[in-house]
């Protein structure tokens, strides 16, 4: 009889003791293993009873087994190394495919990066093999006709037909980031290699730097650099917001200020080598040019003067033709070129100074839209900075500036500067706006937008027009001259059409038109017109809320027919007092609550209370209203749809919360009823209760407004009479 044998840890240590038998029996088998008995060799006598081969050895068996446990020797299995699955081709392929698409580890790190070009350069290769595949398209030869593959005469499996050909799959273009060229710096182009190489080395070992401020490379820091230089060839600056974004500027102004050579540069720090032939640096030198002083004008430079070659790109040798003329450069600008126009140098005041005439266009309003606002503050983000400004007032010279600009530019923008105290940009776009009369289009902390206007007319054109207009006015004045000529001379066939005798002519027929009519007769009688139609146009508005009133009822009537509340049930439980009080301190002591919402009482709600009274016997439903009549209705609402007791009505922080008992024989509906609202129409009918009670507030307003006005007309009636009757009564004293 065969039979099946577990075993336990006691008959695993008893097998491992007879390891050297099993072993002598069959050498072939591993020494670090244990048998198993699949089919025992037993021997069964006429009495129905086991008994060992005496041939075989035997175990120790435990106390609760019927039969002793026999090892064959050729049944082993080996613990000491369990044997590994093969791992399929597919998951060689999946791992192959997500090299290049799953995560890298490593973060943002020169190992991460290492990872994404390995794989971008496997892409590449097979790229490069599926392209000579499709070159070598007619050198393959096929078993199979490629016109009969569509064919299924055997009725044999299609799976391999979806599959694409290598050369028939997409393929993608990969286009690899071109690394950016490392620009020779002045120090790479003057300095020797040798002293190069050792100026980086001592700068690495630096430790203490100037800083430098929002204010930039002003005479503070150079001065600090001065004493730096006297005792030491390098001096090693620190930037803070906002050059620190911008380092190839900030190198830029370091190496024209001082005269030296960036050695050295890492993040936001610079080091700064004096050169061999230093002399100490002029107090005077400021920004590498020599300024004027501040009386000087630099609105009227001319083109011609200027001899320096523009170099640059197309975007910064445009920007410099509609900047020249205007003023000096800031050579301490943060952002790449070109440079803006410094406002801080223009001249104060302008003699002469007007803001520009306007003149707009017959029927096209000056104002803008909203969409041409957006439209304009979109154009002007792409613009350059035309002019960079840090001061409050007397900006006259900024004023003539941006006039000349707009002769070629529709927009000035203007950018504050950093680091000076007391800068006020609401300040600054005030005055601007008051001296050229523009739009102001954005104003912050950083930015100052400024649009010339639909009426703006330049100043040439302003010439042309007023010349034109004197030149009308004079022949205007030369009409009527010799019209008076002629007009003094006897015209007897001449049409009296536009001359003064034909408005005595129309004076005399139309004498006795005004008289017994006194001026405040036709202002009570404006004022009574007047009321008149602003009782009619509130008339109207009142009409049009009572059609809505009414068209909302109707919506409102539909969905609360949808409605079908239950019926209270006469045969309820009894409470007692003490049980009420102790569901009402359970209910206050729960955490788990339902809120109620402005749907009020729909059949979701009439569901999460049998939810919570599967787990617990009371409920706690938190309701936002503030009437207490309008919570009373909800409260009895919940009782009779739910089935539950009505515990008690508590005041909470947040509103009102009602507690309801479950009952003593609760049994779960199999089947809630659906006889109230759905979600959906519970919010589309407390949307029309809200519009109705919105409309009804107006409607009332309107109908104040029009009983005021007519209080007004009738008074304004009973005075017109009273003075009427006092006109009549004197004129029958006369």
């Amino acid at each position: 009889m065969s039979a099946t044998m577990f075993l336990s840890p006691t008959m695993v240590s008893n097998a491992l003791n007879f390891q050297k038998k099993i072993h002598s029996l069959n050498p072939q088998n591993h020494p670090n293993s244990l048998s198993v008995p699949t089919q025992p060799t037993e021997i069964r006598d006429t009495n129905n009873e086991f008994k060992l081969n005496p041939s075989i050895p035997a175990t120790k068996t435990a106390p609760w087994m019927k039969g002793p446990l026999v090892l064959e020797p050729n049944q082993v299995i080996d613990f000491s190394k369990p044997k590994t699955r093969k791992k399929s081709s597919d998951s060689k392929n999946e791992k192959a495919e997500k090299s290049l698409t799953h995560k890298v580890s490593g973060g943002r790190g020169k190992h991460a990066m290492k990872k994404i070009l390995f794989g971008i350069d496997n892409l590449e290769e097979e790229s490069q093999e599926l392209e000579d595949t499709h070159n070598n398209l007619e050198q393959i030869e096929f078993d199979l006709p490629l016109g009969k593959l569509d064919e299924d005469t055997d009725g044999g499996d299609k799976r391999w037909f979806r599959r694409k050909l290598p050369w028939e799959r997409a393929e993608r273009m990969v286009f690899r980031r071109t690394k950016r060229e490392k620009v020779a710096t002045a120090a790479d182009i003057t300095l020797d290699g040798e002293l190069l190489e050792r100026l980086k080395d001592e700068a690495r070992k630096m430790r203490n730097w100037v800083k430098v401020k929002k204010a930039g490379v002003n005479e503070g820091v150079l001065e600090q650099i001065r004493l730096i230089w006297k005792t030491d060839e390098l001096a090693m600056l620190k930037f803070d917001m906002p050059l620190c974004r911008n380092m190839d500027r900030a190198r830029e102004i370091v190496e024209i200020k001082t005269g030296g050579f960036v050695v050295w540069s890492k993040k936001d720090t610079l080091v700064i080598y004096r050169g061999s032939n230093y002399r100490e640096m002029r107090p005077s030198f400021h920004g590498g040019q020599q300024f004027p002083s501040s009386t000087t004008s630099y609105l009227d430079i001319d083109d011609k003067d200027e001899t320096t070659p523009v170099k640059g790109s197309l975007y910064e040798r445009e920007t410099d033709r509609l900047l020249d003329g205007l003023g000096p450069r800031f050579i301490d600008w943060w952002m790449p070129k070109p440079l803006p126009i410094d406002a801080d140098l223009l001249p104060e005041f302008v003699p002469g100074y007007k803001p520009p005439s306007r003149l707009s266009l017959m029927n096209a309003p000056s104002k803008l839209t909203d969409n041409e606002l957006t439209h304009l503050r979109k154009q002007a983000y792409h613009f350059p900075t035309h002019f960079v400004l840090g001061r409050n007032q007397n900006l006259q010279g900024l004023a003539s500036a941006i006039l000349k600009l707009w002769e070629k530019c529709h927009i000035a923008k203007i950018a504050v500067k950093w680091g000076i105290p007391n800068t006020s940009n609401e300040q600054m776009a005030s005055e601007l706006k008051v001296l050229t009369g523009g739009v102001l289009l954005l104003r912050n902390k950083f930015y100052i937008i400024l649009y010339r206007g639909k009426d703006f007319v330049s100043p040439t054109i302003a010439d042309l027009v007023a010349d034109r207009e004197m030149e009308i006015r004079s022949f205007q004045l030369l009409e009527e001259s010799a019209r008076s000529h002629t007009i003094d001379e006897p015209l007897s066939d001449v049409s009296t059409v536009g001359t003064l005798k034909e408005f005595e002519i129309i004076l005399s027929k139309h004498q006795g038109f005004n008289s017994g009519i006194s001026d405040s007769e036709v202002e009570t009688e404006a004022e009574k017109l007047k009321l008149e139609k602003e009782i009619r146009n509130q008339e109207r508005k009142y009409f049009i809320l009572k059609m809505k009133i009414n068209k909302a009822s109707k919506e409102l009537m539909k969905l609360s027919s949808a409605c079908q509340p239950t019926e209270l049930n006469a045969d309820q439980e009894i409470m007692t007092s003490e049980e009420r009080e102790c569901y009402r301190k359970m209910g206050l002591k729960m955490d788990s609550t339902l809120l109620l919402g402005r749907r009020g009482v729909f059949n979701g709600v009439i569901e999460g209370m049998h939810q919570h009274w599967k787990h617990r016997e009371i409920v706690k439903v938190v309701t936002m209203q503030r009437v207490f009549s309008r919570v009373l209705y909800t409260a009895q609402s919940l009782e009779i749809e739910s089935g539950g007791i009505l515990v008690s009505i508590e005041k909470l922080k947040l509103g009102y919360g009602i507690i309801i008992y479950r009952g003593k024989n609760y049994k779960r509906p199999l089947k809630i009823s659906r006889n109230l609202l759905t979600k959906r129409e519970a919010l589309r009918k407390s949307l029309e209760m809200q519009r109705i009670g919105s409309l009804k507030f107006f409607a009332n307003m309107r109908q104040q407004a029009i009983y005021e006005l007519k209080c007004k007309l009738a008074s304004l009636y009973k005075r017109n009479l009273s003075n009427t009757m006092e006109n009549t009564c004197t004129s029958n004293v006369y």
